[in-house]
């Protein structure tokens, strides 16, 4: 559950998606870091992206670090995750990044995309 007690523009990363992305990024080349990102489209409107990037942060963007996992988002991004948390998840569907978004009206049934 995201804690309402957040500043408005904060992003957190639960320590199972912290694990996860040090996983993925362990297997990269040194210096890669996982870019979320939000873009136009997806059934709802607008959806996250997840890239793999071997860049450092820009001047607008956030940086959430727990040990070695690194998440960049854009200040554009923020707007529309600000308050949000980022977990891992793994069900009998299989396993994803979740994003529990409180800015988010509504949101298709894969999660990967949403309305505000």
């Amino acid at each position: 559950m995201i804690d309402t007690a957040l500043a408005p523009n904060q992003v957190v990363l639960t320590d199972r998606a912290a694990k996860h992305v040090s996983r993925i990024l362990a297997k990269e080349a040194e210096g890669t870091v996982l870019r979320i990102s939000v873009a136009g489209g997806g059934c709802s409107g607008f959806q996250y992206e997840y890239n793999l990037v071997e860049e450092k942060a820009g001047n607008d963007d956030i940086v959430l670090q727990k040990g070695d996992a690194v998440v960049l988002i854009d200040s554009m991004s923020l707007e529309f995750m600000g308050g949000s948390e980022i977990d891992f998840v793994d069900d009998l569907i299989g396993q994803a990044f979740q994003i529990r978004n409180p800015n988010a009206i509504a949101s298709c049934g894969c999660g990967t995309s949403f309305a505000v």
